[in-house]
């Protein structure tokens, strides 16, 4: 026999009571707080999108004036054939035997890297405005120098090697040489050299430029010094492929933001108010291609997979704090409608569902208004604008739902607090999870005390 729902669980004055309970109004309100993630998740949506217009304007600035550039080079590319005779005892017909030699050409280009390698880069930020943003590019004064060694192609080989000089080259490689602002000429020993567009080995570099050698033997010895002056435009960073057998790079700039990056820190580095200035010390054991080799399509080498460098880091840009900003909003919705909750709770009178959305909807649109402002004033002075008109409409609007110069005075000053709290979050990214979880510890202590003598 099934069990009969008794009368009075659906009369009337019991919905009444189970309405009007305090865990039915508290489910309410968690329910509320969860429909809250709907209009920041839209919030958020506007944020991703602002900022990815943000980023495509600053593509369109870097396309127009430089790209991240990484300086690979120099490379020394030296043709040369080698002669084999190939001596052979061949049988005729008759049975007689008589040895034949046959003179074998083969074509070989020859790969060299640097001896030394120095790199000196002084970087120049420069901002270009494209409507309300801003872009950070640099422009770059680079010195590289340092001396070649082609010895090794004067050791002993199977066959007889004449080196093609005359075809000889020296190749640099830049991701967007578009951006070389000055005509640079490779010094060469005594010699000058006319650079000219290509590196001529794409497969091994594919952009950037290079020098033919002047005509000339070589004969007199096997040490050749470089020296090459280049102005560079670039964007978002500078970095450079460590080719020498000993690679030394030091770079400076006024920025004080750099992010050091790649393969390999800096040695040495120094950061205070007038810039940095940062020193590598490579050595070619740390690669994983050699020093020389020759070329063939069976057998490359990248020389992009080992760079160091920096990046000119702007540090939390304004899209980046809003949207940590939109992320910490679930929670600050919690802590106010906790404080409502518990206003109601102390006053013994209920507060109506549409002031719990209109509050909500107050600290939904605080992002919106902190988003708009931040794009022309800066993050600082929106976020105490955008505070300011949260803050205070908030406080006059629950003062009159209150009706208690006290307890109005404690919900600005529990607002204030908040939304210090906040911005105190987005500036310490390390402690940003401690501080938050004191929040809610802090407001689970304050339930805990208002709640403990509630009627069983």
């Amino acid at each position: 026999m099934s069990e009969q729902t008794p009368p009075y669980a659906t009369s009337p004055r019991y919905l009444h009571t189970l309405v009007h309970s305090l865990g039915f109004r508290a489910l309410s309100i968690a329910l509320l707080t969860l429909l809250m993630l709907i209009p920041l998740f839209m919030v958020m949506q506007v944020v991703q999108e602002r900022q990815a217009y943000h980023q495509g304007v600053l593509n369109e600035v870097a396309a127009a004036w430089g790209q991240r550039q990484t300086l690979v080079g120099p490379v020394l590319v030296v043709p040369y054939v080698e002669h084999f005779t190939n001596v052979d005892t061949v049988t005729d017909k008759d049975g007689e035997s008589r040895v034949v030699s046959k003179d074998i050409y083969k074509d070989h280009l020859a790969v060299l890297l640097p001896e030394t390698l120095e790199i000196r880069a002084d970087l120049a930020e420069e901002h270009r405005q494209r409507g309300i943003y801003d872009a950070l590019v640099y422009n770059a004064n680079i010195s590289i120098n340092g001396t070649f060694d082609h010895s090794v192609l004067l050791k002993a080989s199977e066959g007889e090697r004449r080196i093609q000089w005359e075809n000889a080259y020296v190749m640099f490689g830049i991701d967007d040489p578009k951006a070389i602002s000055n005509t640079p000429a490779l010094l060469w020993g005594e010699d000058t050299l006319a650079l000219e567009p290509g590196t001529g080995m794409p497969k091994l570099l594919a952009n950037g430029f290079h020098a033919p050698l002047p005509p000339g033997e070589y004969t007199d010895g096997a040490t050749h010094p470089f020296k090459l002056s280049l102005k560079l435009h670039g964007s978002d960073g500078l970095f450079f492929a460590p080719v020498g057998k000993n690679t030394k790079t030091r770079m400076s700039s006024a920025w004080t933001n750099p992010s050091f990056q790649g393969a390999l820190l800096p040695n040495t580095h120094e950061i205070n108010a007038q810039g940095f200035n940062a020193t590598w010390e490579i050595s070619h054991l740390v690669r994983n291609y050699p020093q020389a080799w020759v070329a063939s399509d069976n057998q490359t080498y990248d020389l992009h997979n080992f760079t160091a460098g920096v990046s000119l880091y702007e540090s939390s840009s304004l899209y980046t704090q809003v949207n940590r900003a939109v992320k910490y909003a679930i929670l600050f919705v919690s802590l106010t409608f906790l404080l409502l909750f518990a206003f109601e709770i102390g006053l013994k009178r209920r507060l109506h569902t549409l002031q719990y959305v209109l509050v909500g909807g107050s600290l939904a649109l605080f992002y919106l208004v902190l988003l708009a402002l931040a794009e022309h004033i800066g993050f600082l002075y929106a976020y105490i604008a955008a505070s300011s008109v949260t803050v205070l409409p908030l406080t006059w609007y629950l003062g009159g739902i209150l009706r208690d110069v006290w307890r109005t005075v404690g919900v600005f000053v529990v607002l204030a607090l908040l939304y210090g709290l906040l911005y105190l979050l987005l500036q310490i990214e390390d402690y940003a999870l401690l501080v938050g979880v004191g929040l809610l510890v802090g407001a689970m202590g304050m339930m805990m005390v208002i709640t403990r003598r509630l009627p069983a």
